[in-house]
């Protein structure tokens, strides 16, 4: 425990380094993944069905393609360093969102939507006032669960030279270093905690009054 102490108290800029630049490169990725999945997903409740399985189960064969074989593959398309690393996490936390959306808007009451059409709203007004705000709660659940799953799969980008916790955690393994690989670890842990904490907040805030557990 003292040599993990130690270490803190050495290297404590590189690992607050690192921690940044865990922090941005997962919400980058997540930020993006968001601005893309939920009008796809509104557009795909749109679509017809056999357009929208096809794009959902694109989106499917992205997330089953081992994490070290995508970057791998990011490597003689766009490089080594921080972007190759932000467009892998921002491929993988396109699904929970895009299905989360939608899910969510499928899943409102018809009878709802017919009601709303009968009052005289056009299609937009159904969307923003009637679809969104009873599938927000969905929306922000995938939210969260590419939040978490994100911050978790960044420790990989250092292999391509992303930075990141990844940095302590390899680093650590291939020095024998357990003071710098419990940090890594711990870090990635903490930050994945408190992430957790801070969307459910979130969800919880978007999520109208009548409708929160």
């Amino acid at each position: 425990m003292s040599e993990w102490f130690a270490f803190l108290a050495d290297r404590y800029p590189d690992v607050l380094l690192v921690i940044w630049q865990h922090i941005y490169i997962s919400l980058s990725a997540v930020a993006a993944g968001f601005l893309v999945s939920v009008p796809l997903g509104i557009y795909l409740t749109r679509a017809n069905k056999r357009t929208s399985d096809f794009v959902i189960g694109i989106v499917n064969v992205i997330q089953t393609i081992p994490s070290m074989a995508l970057l791998g593959f990011m490597i003689p398309l766009i490089g080594i360093g921080t972007f190759p690393a932000m467009v892998a996490l921002f491929l993988y936390s396109i699904l929970p969102m895009l299905q989360n959306t939608y899910t969510g808007i499928r899943e409102v009451s018809p009878a709802m939507k017919e009601a709303a059409r009968g009052m005289g709203m056009t299609d937009m007004q159904i969307l923003f006032k009637v679809e969104l705000p009873l599938a927000i709660s969905v929306i922000m659940g995938g939210f969260r669960t590419a939040t978490i799953y994100t911050i978790s799969w960044a420790t990989l980008g250092s292999l391509v030279g992303g930075g990141g916790l990844g940095y302590l955690v390899f680093g650590g393994l291939t020095v024998s270093n357990d003071s710098m690989l419990i940090t890594g670890a711990l870090a990635a842990a903490l930050l994945a905690a408190v992430a957790d904490v801070l969307t459910k907040h979130f969800q919880n805030i978007c999520t109208p009054k009548g409708l929160r557990k």
